[in-house]
């Protein structure tokens, strides 16, 4: 009979393990809230933190705070089947030139780039108020969409627009780990709209995006919970 020797955990181990539990207990309740959490999503994909919300939870101060401290695209991450329900396209199969042909991505299979809106009721559509305006809506639009009732997409929004809608992958996260799957594979978990949104954060002095040490020491400044992507993915499926 051969015996294999297995190393026991260590108090190290069980330290790390209850450390990456706190961090999606705190995200998750966080999350439940309307408060924002910062994801990590990993090293050997785009390697970036976004700062994320519920959709329901944005107002004018959570843009300006994803404006002024993240600084990437504020989106809009739509399920699959709520992009299906109000026919939200992916933007590549759509647009009739060769920018949109299929190209290598470095860090995925497809880009999960949609349309962009304002809602009808925005002037210009990108100051904070109005962006916090359309993406609440963009909140309802999603949970009556699960509900059955959705209602129609062109009577609250036109496009193009100030906020860019992400269609998600079908099953999220078992069919890709990007931030917009992760966000929400968390509002799936607390019961929230079925809408978040996510902005990269980028670093001021290197314009490349901010590293996870910095994500990290903004995120314990603020307050903010961050959590490793292969944690939540661990801890939510």
């Amino acid at each position: 009979m051969t015996h294999t020797d297995h190393a026991a955990p260590t108090p190290e181990d069980a330290s790390d393990d209850a450390d990456r539990t706190d961090a999606v207990t705190r995200a998750m309740k966080a999350f439940e809230r309307g408060g924002p959490v910062c994801i990590h999503d990993a090293a050997d994909r785009e390697g970036e933190t976004d700062i994320v919300y519920p959709a329901s939870g944005v107002d004018s101060a959570a843009v300006r705070r994803m404006r002024n401290d993240a600084g990437g695209l504020v989106c809009v991450a739509l399920p699959d089947d709520v992009a299906v329900a109000y026919d939200l396209p992916f933007a590549q199969d759509v647009l009739d030139h060769d920018l949109a042909a299929d190209h290598d991505l470095a860090y995925d299979e497809r880009s999960s780039f949609s349309i962009t809106v304002n809602h009808v009721d925005t002037f210009t559509g990108i100051t904070d108020d109005d962006r916090a305006l359309t993406i609440s809506r963009l909140a309802a639009a999603a949970a009556s969409a699960r509900d059955g009732t959705a209602f129609d997409f062109t009577d609250e929004f036109r496009a193009p627009g100030h906020v860019h809608l992400l269609r998600a992958a079908p099953d999220l996260v078992a069919d890709r780990e990007g931030h917009t799957e992760l966000a929400l594979e968390l509002a799936d978990a607390v019961g929230v709209e079925p809408a978040a949104v996510v902005c990269e954060m980028l670093d001021d002095d290197t314009g490349g995006a901010t590293s996870p040490q910095d994500a990290r020491a903004y995120a314990d400044r603020e307050d903010i919970p961050y959590v490793e992507g292969a944690d939540l993915i661990a801890a939510l499926r």
